[in-house]
Formats: structure tokens, sequence, C-alpha cells
């Protein structure tokens, strides 16, 4: 993986080998700028010269997959770094969620009218939920990001749309399109007949039916018409946020229905999984912000190539490369040869900043903890990178990873091997100041040719 350098006065240059990074650290001629992602500052040298760089971005609803890469003949690409952003959306839309059914209930509880203000709110133009807005933006500053540490001279952008619909069903065609799952239905009347009127987990047929939830709204479940099913009462208070399999798997009293209605747990769970279409949510959040993020690229000023899917899936196919969300941005574009696509990517996962919320609370709402009010300890903050040296006892070694705090001065330390609990304070050294996100190193793909092999 390559080293990102500056000059003397900050600014960018190629970036170097990490065996040449060693020698100019070594000799005093450079010193380390930035740990994550790895940059030295030269100490003697002002300006150089640049070769064309640019940057591969393939964006996902969970992860995006981004690839520097130096250009040669307009036809060959040489792969420098790779990068995969793990987003936080979906924790984002959890906690609004959480603090609105909060809200709702203080204004419930002071029994007092509050007169509608919803109509008189405006959004403008361009607008996205937070949970979407987050991935622009995140993408955006870690483009920023890396402006400052190389010359990159171009974009790549993937520019992918999913039919939704030709997801559901491959073979709609023409006035289909206009024309739902629910046509000529009720919702519930729907789910009666797709069901045979009797509960799609026990098979109970002479009780009253209610309309439940597969997936459960708290896991990430819609209210499409694919995630809803009939269950009798008993199985729906049993299943509640339960995961399907587990609830097959563990409650008794499920498996004593099955058997008065002469079912098996086996044949149960697989027709409602048949059933079960796959959630949308992740293709209808790329959708979503495939605009946005391009407007916002064109805005920096650099040139913006856009590719499609199937370009990405056909370059890749061609060179015999693995599928990743990095090596997926790397293959964005136009280009004949591909080299040095080996190397390590980078995983850089969304951890904010923090919350304002000191309290702690049950799934029912009631306190269960309380943060400390200061977020630093001993000079050191949740997030921060750190190296720990612990001379003796049964942690004794060096740990380096991202800390988390403890009022006691004991702090946990996230490292790539796992956590780390119990490291006094005294043995820690910040390496690099938290910035809102994690590091850890994913070792490199080889391909079945032999490591290091250039594919043409």
């Amino acid at each position: 993986m390559a080293v990102f350098v500056l000059d003397k006065q900050k600014r960018p240059l190629m970036p170097c080998s990490e065996k040449r990074a060693r020698l100019l650290l070594e000799r005093g001629r450079a010193v380390v700028h930035k740990r994550y992602p790895f940059c030295i500052r030269l100490k003697d040298r002002v300006g150089g010269d640049t070769q064309p760089l640019r940057l591969g971005i393939d964006p996902g609803s969970k992860t995006t997959g981004l690839a520097l890469m130096r250009e040669s003949d307009g036809e060959q690409c040489h792969v420098l770094c790779l990068f995969d952003l793990v987003h936080r959306g979906f924790q984002i839309k959890k906690a609004l969620a959480q603090r609105a059914a909060f809200r709702r209930r203080r204004r419930s509880k002071n029994l007092r009218y509050r007169a509608p203000r919803f109509d008189n709110r405006t959004r403008k133009a361009g607008w996205l939920p937070p949970s979407l807005q987050h991935r622009v933006d995140t993408i955006m500053a870690w483009v920023e990001r890396l402006s400052r540490l190389a010359p990159i001279t171009g974009i790549s952008q993937e520019l992918v749309r999913f039919d939704t619909q030709k997801m559901e069903n491959p073979e709609i065609s023409g006035v289909e399109y206009q024309q739902g799952t629910l046509l000529g239905y009720e919702v519930r009347e729907y789910l009666l007949e797709k069901w045979g009127r009797e509960c799609a987990y026990c098979g109970a047929t002479e009780t009253a039916l209610e309309i439940e939830h597969v997936v459960p709204r708290t896991s990430g479940g819609s209210n499409r018409v694919s995630n809803l099913t009939i269950a009798c009462h008993d199985c729906n208070q049993a299943k509640d946020s339960l995961p399907l399999a587990t609830f097959f798997a563990t409650d008794k009293g499920l498996k004593k229905r099955l058997k008065a209605n002469g079912h098996t747990a086996d044949a149960r769970l697989e027709r409602v999984q048949r059933e079960l279409k796959r959630p949308l949510r992740d293709a209808s959040a790329v959708n979503a912000t495939r605009w946005a993020l391009f407007n916002a690229l064109n805005a920096i000023g650099l040139p913006v190539a856009v590719g499609t899917g199937g370009r990405t899936k056909f370059n890749r196919k061609r060179l015999d490369i693995p599928k990743t969300h990095a090596l997926d941005a790397a293959c964005v574009g136009v280009f004949d040869t591909l080299h040095d696509w080996t190397v390590p990517t980078l995983t850089i996962k969304c951890t904010g900043r923090g919350s304002y919320q000191r309290t702690r609370l049950t799934k029912h709402g009631f306190p269960r903890g309380y943060l400390m009010r200061q977020k630093q300890v001993q000079g050191f903050q949740t997030g921060d990178m750190v190296k720990a040296v612990v001379p003796c006892g049964k942690k004794a070694g060096t740990h380096t990873g991202r800390v988390a705090v403890r009022k006691t001065g004991s702090f946990n330390i996230q490292t790539d091997h796992g956590a780390v609990q119990g490291i006094s304070h005294k043995h820690c050294t910040v390496i690099q100041r938290g910035d809102g996100y994690g590091y850890h190193h994913t070792p490199s793909i080889h391909h079945k040719g032999g490591a290091g092999q250039t594919v043409a």
C-alpha cells in the first residue's frame, strides 16, 4: 500500500512505497504527518513533479469503496490505495426514531393540546433524510481529505440505478409496472388469501389472525407486503422482535402448537422463508443518493467521469478480479489493464464523535446508567488512536487501536485482533486524535495465479 507524501509546505506530492517512506523517516528527512491513512511530510523539499491520479468511487448503502490509482497512457491503471468506507446510516435512523419517541411521550404526558406544526415545515430542494445525507457527506469528506493528501486530477463514480420492481419480479414488463402487488385486494384480505387463512407459523385455522412483520421493524424490516404475514395472537406475541430462525428454534409454545396442528417446524420455516423476499432498503438508499453525490463531486472542480454498474462488472470479470467494494471502485470506468490491485485495504468505519445524550436507557425508556459529563480522562478521549505498552501482567505487550475511556482511568482498546480491556492510562500514548472514524487494515486479496501478479 502506497504512503502519502506532503512537501515542506504541506502540499501533496506523489505517494511513495513503504520502503522509501521508511528510509526517509530513518534518515531524518521526513516526519510522520498522519497515521490513518499513513502520511509523511518531507522536511527538505518544496514542490515536485506529479502524475495523473484518479479516485474511483463505488457508492453503496452500507459500505462505499474508494480506490486511488495512477494512470499511464490513459489505458493502464496502477492501484496505489484501497479503502472501504463503512457508513452508519442505520444507527442515525435508529437514534432519530428514539428521540422522536421520547418527545412524543413528553407531549402526551403533559396532557396539553399542541397545534400540529408538520404542515408548516418546509424542506429545501434536494433534501435527503439524515441517514442518507450522512452517506453523501461522509464520501465527500473523504474525497476532500484524500485530495489534500494526494494530487488527484480526476474522479470516476459508478452512477448505478436499481430497478426495484424488476428485482422483485424479473419478468415484469409493460403495464405491470403500474399495477402493484395489491391490485384488486386490501392488505388483510390479500394476506388471508396468500396464507390460506391459517397462521403462517403454527398452521392454526380456527382462531383470530393478526398481521405480523416477519422481519421486525426494529431489525430493519419494512412495511412491504412481502414482509407481512398472518399469525395467531399467541405466535404474534411470542415472536415479538425475535429473528425468524431463532423463534422456530427456541419457542416451546410454538412447537406444541405445531404438533397439535400436525405440522413440522422445518416445513413451516421453509415456507415462510420462501415467501419472504429480500429487502430493497439498500437499493433504495443508493438510488436516492446517487445524483446528490454526483452534484457534490462536480462542485469540487475536478473532472468527474461516470460509469455504469454493468461496465464495472464487465471490467471485473474480464480481468478476473475478486468482488469487493474497494476493487469495484478500481474497476469503474474505461481502461485496458489494472496493475497491483493486490494491495491491502484500509477499512474506515464511521463511529461518530460521541453523543449528547448522557443517559443510557432500557428498551422501555427507563434509565439504566449515566455517562460522565466530561469527555476527556487523563488527556484521552473515546475515539483516539493510542499505543499502549504494558510491561507485565496478563495483558503484557503492545496494543494499538481505538480507545474507549473510563472515569477510573482504566481504558478499553479495540485492536485489529479484538478488544483489550482494563489498560491503565499510564501505559497509553496518543498517536492520532479521534476524528469520528475507526481504522483497521484488511489483508490483501491475492490472485489465484500468485501474489502481486499483474492481470491483463
